[in-house]
């Protein structure tokens, strides 16, 4: 993607990064911004979990297939109103109205 920036480190380079770091004893602070804190080792780990985690969506189960289809604004309504899961929800409906109406 142009102009993103990734990390090109592998997960091991990340930690000896990580454990090359300086001693505590290393930093100054003067106890007033918190912005300026060093990290302590949990928040040190927690962002190595971080970093050596995959981004974006997860994959597909590949059983579905994107469509542009229209429906009725008050159908839609209806299925956004009723909160997340609704395209969930919807494909379930059609299902459902499949098993009962066969096609065929």
């Amino acid at each position: 993607m142009p102009g993103s920036k990734t990390n090109e480190l592998s997960p091991a380079q990340v930690l000896a990064a990580v454990r090359a770091l300086p001693q505590k004893s290393d930093y100054v602070w003067d106890g007033v911004d918190e912005d300026d804190r060093p990290l302590n080792e949990q928040e040190l780990k927690a962002g190595l979990v971080a970093a050596l985690k995959k981004r974006g969506r997860p994959v597909g189960s590949g059983s579905k297939e994107q469509v542009a289809i229209r429906f009725d604004r008050d159908v839609l309504s209806a299925f956004r109103g009723s909160g997340p899961g609704w395209q969930t929800r919807m494909n379930e409906a059609l299902r459902d109205w499949l098993r009962t109406h066969p096609l065929v």
